[in-house]
């Protein structure tokens, strides 16, 4: 029987870190979460059981922290660009470094008016994400949101869908449209070149902004039109991939109680919900 190891990685997940950078007058919060993964020429180590060419996961721990002491880590983009630089340096055998970090969404405090130093609090939605995967010739950058809750009460259809013997679905030109988005755009080539918390900030921001304004005829629809207008606004990005599960709010008939509900009254259904995913891509990028 011939048989031979397929592809591999390894690395450290959950890395849990916060940084407190203390000015003279306030303090910056960071709440990130990390994961690591280098790929490469590691099949001694399946194989053989010849560790040699293996950096520790528990190495990898401390030079997280070891580098989020000696530099930045506000923008996560460069920190992981800095992460993922030091991983093929530092092991040899690794042909692609992986690093991956949540950035939880902490907000300062305002206090009689005036923003405090030092208090926060976690009241909007929407973790910051970047993945940044490095080769030994080339870098890819790819920032985001994750579960940002959105809603909007009208502006949203949906109807002149296929059916069936099974389908009960009423058309309608009026509904509630909430989803709780994931959105991940990917830089083009090169990472030194982009303003990282300027262009996170005008993506995030396209996309709200084209979210609440698109008379929207389906899920697929907003989503197609919010990635059209990130890769028009916005020139640094090459592509942008949104999740957008379809959060049902769905009427309740309040005709056993006599009385009538006109589009007011809803339930909010968890689940099951409708998953829709889709990917804009700038003409001549390579696939996502």
């Amino acid at each position: 029987m011939r048989i031979a190891l397929g592809g591999n990685r390894y690395g450290k997940s959950g890395i849990r870190l916060v940084k407190v950078t203390r000015h003279a007058d306030r303090h910056d919060l960071a709440d990130l979460t990390v994961d690591l993964w280098l790929e490469g020429d590691f099949d001694a180590a399946h194989t053989a059981g010849d560790n040699a060419a293996i950096l520790p996961t528990d190495t990898m721990l401390a030079t997280v922290y070891a580098l989020a002491k000696t530099g930045s880590v506000e923008e996560i983009e460069a920190f992981g660009l800095r992460l993922a630089e030091r991983f093929l340096d530092a092991a040899p055998a690794a042909s692609r470094a992986t690093v991956a970090i949540s950035a939880e969404p902490w907000t300062r405090m305002t206090v009689a008016g005036e923003p405090h130093p030092h208090a926060f609090a976690r009241l909007g939605g929407g973790r910051r994400t970047v993945e940044v995967a490095r080769t030994r010739d080339q870098t890819r950058v790819t920032a985001g949101v994750a579960d940002l809750t959105i809603l909007k009460s009208a502006g949203s259809a949906f109807s002149g869908f296929l059916t069936d013997e099974f389908t009960t679905l009423p058309e309608t030109d009026d509904r509630i449209l909430a989803t709780a988005l994931t959105a991940a755009w990917r830089y083009g080539d090169g990472d030194g070149e982009v303003d990282w918390g300027d262009s996170a900030e005008a993506v995030r921001r396209v996309l709200l902004e084209t979210f609440a304004v698109h008379d929207s005829r389906s899920v697929q629809h907003t989503l197609y039109a919010m990635g059209e207008a990130v890769l028009a606004a916005r020139p640094e990005v090459e592509a942008v991939r949104l999740t957008m599960p379809n959060k049902h709010h769905l009427p309740v008939d309040l005709g056993p109680y006599g009385l009538a509900n006109d589009n007011e009254v809803f339930v909010a259904a968890d689940r099951p919900f409708g998953a829709i995913e889709g990917t804009v891509v700038r003409a001549g990028a390579a696939p996502w």
